[in-house]
């Protein structure tokens, strides 16, 4: 399925995030008598790609046909661009006083929405969906939208006007014109979804990805993690190039390097503050270590909106969590890392946290 998604799609090749599966973290054991096998196919609009270990061809087939039907699944289910998708009809039910029941898959995501909202201080929010349709408007147009247009839409936003109802599992939306928008959460979700389908097939080494979240569960066979490349998105910078390693775990990448807009000399990312309404204004990328793959695709939303210093503070009181943060100010360069990302970082070459390059 070649839907279109959320629109919060994070470009982790382009960023220079990739992965090198083949490469051993630590000394190998006798060859593993298991082989490699790697697929890619559109979901939720973008590329989604598995790399899993399997004692045969027709066993990995099978395994990854089942791992994408269920991201395809997801995508009915949570998609805003879907009309009949779970989502939007319950986004439709905003101000009408209805308890909509809802399935598990967007009981889990809302749950999710809800721990991050609380944890960030809204800096991340699902609701923001009126907005991030206005400023998908204005990356389209290259025009501002009118302060007043962003204001009536804010008005419509709010984790407060979200009433979930654990016993019944309902949501209720009190505000007419709400718009849920999963894209800082649900790709994260479904990597975590389709590694929990391929444990099920008997596949228990395996890496997904989409767009900027991955999933891993156990890594390749002789090797002590998945080793995941997080690049500087500057070539001509030198040692431009990191590595971490990850087990069980999931990564994320956001920021505002590639989709956003320019007017009267402002750069405007597609990355919208919840508290303002607009577009973020610095420029930033951050990388994300999380239990989970929804964990950390939010806070990395999270992140992106609250910057570097009060970012960083969020991810520390985040157990399992740590970050690298990447700001760009003009010509300069810092990067800063969280207190928990070095023990990940794989023969990281000495510098200086924080300079400028």
């Amino acid at each position: 399925m070649n839907t279109r998604w959320l629109g919060w799609i994070r470009w982790l090749g382009v960023v220079g995030v990739g992965f090198l599966s083949g490469c051993a973290v630590g000394p190998r054991s006798d060859p593993p008598a298991l082989s490699r096998f790697e697929y890619e196919e559109a979901q939720m609009g973008l590329p989604f790609r598995i790399v899993l270990y399997a004692s045969s061809r027709v066993e990995a087939d099978r395994a990854s046909q089942a791992a994408f039907r269920r991201i395809a699944e997801l995508n009915s289910r949570l998609s805003d661009y879907e009309d009949t998708s779970e989502t939007t009809i319950l986004s439709k039910s905003g101000g009408t006083g209805r308890e909509v029941s809802v399935g598990s898959d967007l009981w889990k995501v809302l749950r999710g929405s809800e721990a991050m909202v609380r944890r960030s201080g809204g800096a991340f929010d699902p609701t923001v969906g009126p907005l991030i349709q206005i400023w998908r408007r204005a990356r389209r147009e290259r025009e501002m939208p009118k302060p007043e247009v962003v204001e009536e839409a804010r008005r419509r936003t709010g984790f407060q006007k979200v009433i979930l109802s654990s016993s019944k599992r309902t949501v209720r939306l009190t505000t007419p014109g709400m718009r849920l928008d999963f894209g800082g959460i649900a790709k994260g979700y479904a990597a975590d979804e389709a590694i929990a389908t391929l444990e099920k097939l008997g596949i228990r080494s395996a890496l997904v990805s989409g767009g900027g979240d991955m999933t891993v569960s156990e890594p390749p066979p002789g090797q002590q993690g998945w080793k995941v490349e997080i690049g500087v998105p500057r070539p001509e910078t030198a040692a431009s190039k990191r590595f971490v390693y990850l087990r069980h775990q999931g990564l994320a990448t956001s920021g505002d390097l590639f989709q956003y807009f320019e007017h009267e000399g402002v750069r405007y990312s597609h990355i919208v503050n919840p508290a303002t309404g607009i577009g973020l204004t610095h420029r930033i990328q951050v990388t994300v270590i999380a239990r989970t793959g929804m964990e950390a695709d939010s806070l990395s939303t999270a992140v992106s909106v609250l910057g570097i210093e009060k970012g960083l503070k969020l991810v520390e009181r985040t157990r399992g969590a740590s970050a690298s943060i990447l700001r760009l100010d003009g010509p300069n360069m810092f990067l800063r890392d969280s207190t928990g990302f070095g023990k990940h970082l794989w023969n990281e070459p000495a510098r200086e946290r924080g300079r400028s390059e």
